[in-house]
């Protein structure tokens, strides 16, 4: 081999190390699994815990418990370490669980629980957290309010969004006495006209409202980025059945099939996190538990 030749060689083989080998991307699906804590609340576990289980499960989304979160706090952990504990975990917080009555008629019990959330929002906003779930808390019994005034108070709380970075998601919650159908949350969320207006449902709280699961159809796909799964049993009916009787998705009656087919948004994955309170759950081991919940959602979701 001459000179020419040699050189020639080398460079063919230094040039071949350099670029890089095209890597076959992953397709990203069309729905992102995560754990809401609920369902391991009852295992009593605390906040690192309850990631860890998560985390061996093989979720890479939660919801976690502002409440929980807080109970961490008062240990004598910082903020700083709850974030390193959920990187190093390779999780990502997607949504908090929280009750600040936002929505109430009583103005300094209102403008107490904005306070609240302000402060709430900002813990989350330096976990990494983007949404906090806002339900009719402190509504649920009484009077109905006047939807065009629960409008007027969830701009309120979707301002504080602003501030903070931490979206608030309109709550369903079936058993309420306000923000119990689909048409109640729809007329809130446009009329709080703001862009940033998101509403949370459950498979669960359309059956026990009474909207049914027809409904998600009436609601566009811009309004919905993360939905709660479960499943409900035939009995007890729908009158009488309450949080405790949620189940496994696939494991009752719900259409969920057709329900996925209609929440499936082509333009980003929907996040479906798993939320039940059943006892006969939390007598169960806590990973047992979380990696069932994950598979059960592979499943219903499969070929969507």
């Amino acid at each position: 081999m001459n000179r020419r030749e040699a050189l020639t060689s080398v460079l063919a083989v230094s040039t071949a190390t350099l670029i890089p080998v095209e890597t076959k991307k992953e397709k990203p699906g069309s729905f992102i699994y995560s754990l809401n804590m609920s369902t391991l609340r009852g295992h009593k576990l605390g906040f690192k815990k309850e990631l860890e289980v998560a985390a061996k499960a093989g979720y890479k989304s939660v919801e976690i418990w502002i409440n929980t979160l807080q109970d961490y706090i008062k240990t004598g952990a910082t903020l700083a370490e709850a974030k390193r504990i959920i990187d190093d975990l390779g999780l990502k917080v997607e949504d908090a669980i929280g009750f600040a009555t936002w929505i109430v008629d009583d103005q300094t019990a209102r403008s107490k629980a904005l306070d609240q959330l302000k402060m709430e929002m900002d813990q989350l906003a330096q976990i990494g957290c983007p949404r906090v779930a806002a339900p009719p808390m402190g509504a649920t019994t009484g009077e109905s309010l006047e939807l065009s005034k629960i409008a007027e108070r969830y701009r309120k709380i979707l301002e504080l969004g602003d501030q903070t970075g931490v979206v608030p998601h309109l709550e369903l919650w079936g058993f309420s006495k306000n923000l119990s159908r689909v048409g109640e949350l729809l007329y809130v969320a446009v009329e709080s006209n703001h862009p940033s207006a998101k509403v949370l449902m459950d498979v669960y709280h359309l059956h026990k409202g009474g909207s049914g699961i027809d409904s998600v159809k009436d609601v566009g796909k811009p309004l919905i980025e993360i939905f709660h799964i479960n499943d409900y049993p035939a009995t007890p009916l729908r009158e009488t059945i309450v949080d405790a009787d949620r189940i496994y998705p696939g494991d009752g009656t719900a259409p969920l099939k057709k329900l996925l087919q209609t929440l499936k948004n082509p333009e980003k994955p929907v996040i479906l996190s798993f939320e039940v309170f059943n006892k006969d759950y939390y007598a169960q081991d806590a990973l047992l538990v979380a990696k069932t919940g994950l598979e059960k959602m592979r499943k219903v979701t499969e070929g969507i």
